[in-house]
């Protein structure tokens, strides 16, 4: 598992050199055919990433490659679950809130996540080993060593006092609205806005106590977050299902859900 935690986060912190590069420049936005926008950055992380994870003969569902059936998905007991550049909204504005998400996936289940903030070099990750780590780099050039030994164990908040809520930046819709509104029937409420996969993380250090998405999300936007909730004490709950969230499904598309305590 160290060895599959040392290239992921090799593959995110190379990921992020080939983002930054992009994200100084003049920068040309594509549609895809969701609707989502695209970017050269989205491209080089991804071609990157592949570069580090293709030599482990671990199928990769990334974002930017092309998805195979169901089909060909159902015998997989583990496969990587990647979104070169999570938060391409953000990119875009230049707010410097969107990640690098590398998580591998175990029979349904994250056990492994990376995520990767470049504009401000800070590392999130987990090895499934009932703890989450965070590191703020000098360099992206930092020696894996030096990583493991500086990095600090992350926990979440107890919910005392003011309950936060950490939402989107680009989605608060009427059911997030609804849910909000249930907990301040009980409960003085802040609403912690944050965009990308930075939710997750918000939540496991304890910067907010929730996070509900009540909209659309793909299996590649969360494993790396659910996998570093996880191992921090949270669960990550379907709220069709009301049971943990799981990966490599029929269909990569998630439904709603609520990160919480146990």
């Amino acid at each position: 598992m160290k060895s599959n935690l040392t290239l992921a986060i090799m593959a995110a912190l190379d990921a992020g050199i080939e983002i930054l590069k992009v994200y100084g420049s003049d920068f040309n936005v594509e549609i895809k055919g969701d609707d989502s926008p695209l970017t050269l950055a989205d491209k080089m992380a991804n071609e990157v990433i592949n570069s580090y994870l293709l030599p482990t003969k671990i199928p990769i569902i990334s974002e930017e490659n092309k998805q195979l059936p169901y089909a060909d998905r159902k015998d997989w007991s583990k496969c990587w679950i990647v979104d070169p550049l999570d938060g391409t909204k953000e990119f875009i504005k230049r707010n410097g809130e969107f990640t690098v998400n590398i998580a591998l996936v175990e029979n349904g289940i994250p056990v492994l996540g990376v995520i990767y903030v470049p504009v401000t070099k800070t590392l999130y990750f987990t090895n499934g080993q009932n703890s989450s780590k965070k590191i703020v780099l000098d360099l992206e050039n930092t020696s894996i060593d030096t990583i493991f030994e500086k990095a600090v164990k992350i926990q979440p908040a107890a919910m005392n006092g003011i309950v936060k809520i950490v939402g989107s930046r680009s989605h608060l819709n009427e059911d997030t609205k609804r849910f909000i509104s249930e907990i301040e029937k009980e409960n003085d409420v802040e609403i912690v806005s944050m965009g990308s996969s930075l939710k997750f993380c918000m939540v496991a250090e304890g910067l907010a106590h929730l996070y509900p998405r009540y909209a659309p999300t793909m299996e590649w936007d969360t494993a790396a977050g659910h996998a570093i909730c996880n191992a921090s004490g949270l669960q990550v709950i379907d709220q069709t299902t009301q049971a943990p969230m799981r990966y490599n499904k029929t269909n990569l598309l998630n439904n709603y859900f609520l990160v919480k305590g146990l």
